[in-house]
């Protein structure tokens, strides 16, 4: 795998980036971060952290005691996805791993995980230098966000025991902003993610007697479409729901009718009472269609996986906010409005108590935005940008580390206290 980059006290950017590089050449599935964990541990123990791993499976924590003050915490995930990278840069990744089926994957850093160890290794040792503060800093380095389940993990596993509870829950992910800015939004900013998996039942058999079968291919494709429909006509317009079929598996060769067909399913929402209604309307209308297919046996429908909404805490976002236009200037700290992207931080400031402010950093080339006028051009202009979880995601790394790492640091010392 070679030799793994570590940040020391002199480090400088170029030892930044090559860290940077070194990750995203190295990605590793959720709950497998075995080397990226190393990494985190090593650089924290050499900047003079206490360290403890292990937590939540692959968890790391370092913890910076400085007498009386606050605690904070801030995270940064360190997982990658199951996605074949085809950007072509010379540090791309060609690692591969197993997923819980068993089978190997492809595995690239497509999420921007990579930048987010990064930053946070480089605000370690920023403030790990800086004396003018008072307080607990706890850094958290969290596995498995990609599948939701690293957060709770962590916490299952007597986070919170061992190294105290946190005053405030902060933290930041990578986006399609140009480099430069920071997006902030208060209220429910990262929605709810809940994933499904349908399996249809149908009677199998040649595909020269129809009639003598149950078609599950064509009640999935039934299905699908009429899935669509739950957000078009049965969401209010002034709320919002996303519903995805992601994956459609059936049957094995072309002149045979298969016996099952599998759909699995995303849903992203805000509001508690729109999250269960999309969901109601899934079972409803994936059982009514089974029957009217004539299934020979009920679909199952099974839960597969949560992301909470994450809620920034209006007051702590205010607060937060002030501290980074301190550092990038007002015009550069924006809200952008809440994302359908979903996340699992938001578990740690849950189980603490403890406000969370979780923001985005712009990691796109600022050319790419050249002449865009408004909130309508820059949306245009990102959507012409590979964004998060595609095989062609690649943040510009400069000035986005420098940025990412200016963003941590600036946070943590608005919540710590000042030194005497």
């Amino acid at each position: 795998m070679g030799e793994p980059v570590i940040i020391d006290g002199a480090s400088g950017q170029e030892e930044f980036a090559a860290l940077y590089r070194d990750l995203h050449r190295h990605p590793e599935l959720s709950f497998a971060e075995e080397r990226t964990a190393s990494i985190v541990a090593r650089t924290l123990a050499g900047l003079g952290y206490e360290v403890l791993t292990g937590i939540g499976r692959t968890g790391v924590v370092g913890v910076l005691r400085r007498g009386e003050g606050p605690t904070v915490l801030v995270r940064a995930d360190m997982d990658g996805l199951p996605v074949e990278e085809a950007t072509g840069l010379p540090y791309a990744s060609t690692a591969r791993g197993t997923d819980p089926a068993g089978n190997e994957v492809p595995v690239m850093h497509a999420c921007g995980h990579d930048v987010h160890v990064t930053c946070l290794l480089g605000a370690a040792r920023a403030l790990a230098g800086d004396p003018g503060w008072s307080g607990t800093l706890l850094l958290v380095g969290q596995p498995a966000e990609e599948v939701g389940s690293g957060a709770k993990a962590m916490v299952a596993d007597g986070l919170y025991d061992r190294v105290g509870t946190p005053d405030v829950v902060l933290g930041q992910h990578v986006g399609p902003l140009p480099a430069g800015m920071i997006g902030l939004h208060p209220g429910p900013a990262f929605a709810t993610s809940d994933s499904l998996t349908i399996t249809l039942h149908g009677r199998g058999g040649h595909g020269s007697r129809p009639e003598s079968c149950v078609d599950p291919v064509v009640m999935a494709a039934s299905l699908v479409m009429r899935l669509q429909g739950i957000v078009a006509r049965e969401v209010a317009g002034a709320d919002t729901a996303v519903v995805t079929v992601g994956v459609l598996r059936a049957g094995t060769k072309v002149n045979i009718i298969p016996g099952t067909a599998e759909l699995q399913v995303n849903v992203r929402s805000y509001d508690e009472e729109v999250r269960q209604r999309v969901l109601a309307a899934i079972e409803r209308i994936t059982l009514a269609e089974a029957q009217a297919s004539g299934a020979p046996r009920p679909p199952e429908i099974v839960h597969t996986d949560t992301f909470p909404v994450v809620v920034n805490d209006p007051d702590a976002s205010a607060r937060t906010a002030a501290a980074l236009a301190g550092v990038f200037g007002p015009a550069a700290v924006v809200d952008a409005g809440a994302v359908t992207g979903s996340e699992d931080v938001g578990e740690f400031a849950t189980a603490a108590g403890a406000p969370c402010v979780y923001w985005i950093l712009g990691g796109a080339d600022p050319a790419a935005f050249a002449g865009a006028v408004g909130a309508a051009g820059m949306v245009r202009a990102m959507e012409g940008i590979p964004s998060n979880h595609s095989p062609l995601y690649a943040p510009v790394i400069e000035p986005t580390l420098d940025n990412g790492i200016a963003a941590l640091v600036a946070a943590a010392k608005a919540w710590l206290g000042a030194s005497a």
